[in-house]
């Protein structure tokens, strides 16, 4: 059986419970209590040295990072239409889930984490600018397209929703993003699909 450490408020961890949900693939879910440091719990180091949420067992296979899981899950369970499996179109995919790693992280969820948890050692203003600017290339990138890449969901889709969908709790605005805005919704209607706290938004 497969076991996902996570918590409940994690946009990192509710990725991977969307696409076991959408694969109809059955889980143990074991909550992981940030406020008590679970995290850094020796028993939880064991299993993901980097402290950190999301992880994943599958039998002797042990993972972390989400965009990890999600590529793991859908080799392993999932059909290529989530993961293509040729070279170009696969790097498509990769580049999305290197934008949620990268200008996603460093813009809606840092800034989001600021406004909601701890602004302690963040430069929320600059988190805020980056979320926009990134939010402006996404909504460009959607302009004509219903999807991330290659015309249908895919874990590109998966990786880069819940930040975004969750961009207001940073205070960065998804009010003049209508392609972004579409496509959030499109996602929330997938089969399959799992609500988190905060999500789907109900001023979207």
């Amino acid at each position: 059986m497969i076991k996902l450490y996570d918590s409940s408020l994690s946009g990192n961890a509710h990725k991977c419970r969307l696409f076991l949900s959408m694969l109809g693939i059955e889980y143990d879910l074991v909550p992981i209590d940030f406020a008590k440091g679970e995290h850094k719990s020796p028993e939880f180091t064991k299993i993901n040295p980097f402290g950190q949420i999301p992880a994943l067992t599958d039998g002797d296979v042990t993972l972390r990072d989400s965009g990890a899981i999600l590529v793991y899950l859908a080799r392993k369970y999932g059909t290529e239409d989530w993961l293509s499996v040729e070279p170009a179109e696969l790097a498509e995919i990769i580049s999305w889930l290197c934008f949620s790693a990268n200008e996603i992280n460093n813009g809606m969820t840092i800034a989001r984490f600021g406004v909601r948890f701890s602004s302690e050692g963040i430069d929320l203003g600059m988190a805020q600018k980056k979320g926009g600017h990134a939010l402006k290339r996404l909504d460009a990138h959607l302009e004509g397209r219903e999807w991330l890449a290659l015309g249908r969901p895919t874990i590109a889709d998966i990786a880069c929703y819940p930040y975004v969908a969750l961009a207001p709790e940073g205070e960065v605005s998804l009010e003049k993003r209508a392609n972004v805005r579409a496509w959030i919704a499109r996602f929330e209607a997938l089969p399959g699909y799992v609500p988190m706290p905060g999500l789907p938004r109900d001023d979207a």
